[in-house]
């Protein structure tokens, strides 16, 4: 069988996977579910295009990788087949263990377990599967493996996955702002003491990069109607799992109805065999599909929430520069009271919370620029814009989400 195969991607072109082990790894089930899981969640409510999925970014993040060590190799560094093909691996998984809607998923039915922890867990699952054949792969993607600067093109400021989201998610929102010149800074990726760094000719794309992460999380992920909608359903999630606590019987898919049911552990992966398998089952239908069928269900709150998200009544946003004080909270209260919501029920219509945005931490993964003379500067000393330095504070924001209009009175 031909494993060598090229697919057609609308952002780059067309994409190589150029070895039986890539190939295997697409064809994987676990890869497979990526194909139904939105890349941006709830984000078409805002941007009716942002439909592209997890499966979309993994290849294209890989196809980034692929350019990358091509441009590496060009400038002397020695990669070898197999670095070649782990690093590239070790991209193409390191989304595996998203749930759907991530986020939420993660706050409500998976607290305290990372994404990150259950790719690896999958990542490992699938090395015994495949006979140690991600052994390096899985080495790259912890970190662990002696070469450092390949962890940093899986997982630092300017890794494949940041390039590819950026560029993808700008085109699929048509968000312009967002859209970075991959292939320029690319070209100017250079290794120096075993670590990424960039050549100093390469300053203005990375100033470009960075001031394109930073707009896309104002006017994409931390839109404000996307923050409205992630509360709505993380409010279903919760009362959801609250009824089932309960004994309340919930319509669910299976794989659903196990993470409503139980609260799962890290740790639960490794004594339960079968329970990575019913997370694979996961993806963003299950969800659907169980609050198209709590929009029928007794509890008012529930079928009321659900309604709403079906039919885009999001609730009312408000931003504010400090934490939301109580008088305001009392306020909205007493109008949901006034609608006809019982004051034990307030708390579900009623959301606060707070987003950082800050689109480089120089003190958590500093971005090396390679000078002339041939010493390594912090992107914001080497950058005489002095907007750069502006970049690494963080900006807080407080909002308070909140139903207007809504009655639970038969």
């Amino acid at each position: 069988m031909n494993k060598r195969k090229i697919i057609n991607d609308p952002v780059y072109g067309f994409i190589s996977i150029s070895s039986d082990l890539l190939y295997d790894l697409v064809d994987h089930p676990y890869f497979q579910r990526l194909r139904r899981i939105k890349q941006l969640g709830l984000a078409d409510v805002v941007y009716p295009g942002a439909l592209h999925t997890r499966f979309h970014h993994a290849l294209g993040a890989m196809h980034l990788m692929s350019q990358a060590l091509k441009v590496l190799q060009e400038k002397g560094h020695s990669i070898s087949e197999s670095e070649f093909e782990a690093a590239q691996a070790a991209i193409l998984l390191h989304d595996l263990g998203h749930g759907p809607f991530s986020h939420v998923l993660e706050s409500v039915l998976l607290q305290h377990v990372a994404h990150e922890s259950i790719t690896l867990v999958m990542m490992k699952a699938l090395n015994r599967q495949m006979d140690g054949r991600l052994d390096l792969a899985i080495q790259m993607f912890e970190g662990t493996y002696p070469r450092k600067f390949f962890h940093q093109m899986v997982s630092s400021q300017l890794d494949m996955d940041r390039m590819d989201y950026l560029n993808r998610d700008s085109f699929y929102t048509g968000v312009i702002e967002g859209s970075i010149g991959a292939d320029r800074l690319i070209k100017m990726l250079d290794v120096s003491d075993d670590q990424l760094v960039v050549e100093e000719k390469g300053l203005l794309s990375i100033e470009n990069f960075l001031h394109a992460r930073r707009l896309m999380y104002w006017q994409v992920y931390l839109h404000k109607t996307l923050l409205s909608a992630q509360a709505m359903l993380t409010q279903i999630l919760q009362r959801a799992r609250e009824l089932s606590e309960s004994g309340t019987t919930l319509f669910a898919t299976p794989d659903f109805a196990r993470f409503l049911h139980n609260n799962f552990s890290l740790e639960d992966f490794d004594i339960h065999q079968d329970l990575l398998e019913s997370f694979n089952g996961l993806d963003d239908n299950d969800v659907w599909a169980s609050v198209k069928g709590w929009r029928t269900h007794p509890d008012p709150v529930l079928s009321t929430l659900c309604t709403m998200l079906l039919n885009r009544k999001l609730f009312k946003i408000s931003f504010y520069d400090s934490p939301p004080d109580e008088a305001l909270l009392a306020d909205l209260r007493s109008q949901l009271t006034a609608s006809g919501i019982a004051k034990e029920q307030t708390d579900y219509f009623l959301v606060k919370g707070e987003t950082t945005n800050w689109a480089y931490a120089k003190e958590l993964d500093p971005i090396r620029v390679k000078m002339k003379n041939g010493a390594l500067l912090d992107i914001a000393d080497a950058s005489d814009i002095p907007t750069i330095k502006a970049l690494t504070k963080i900006v807080r924001k407080y909002y308070v989400c909140w139903a207007k209009n809504v009655s639970l009175r038969g």
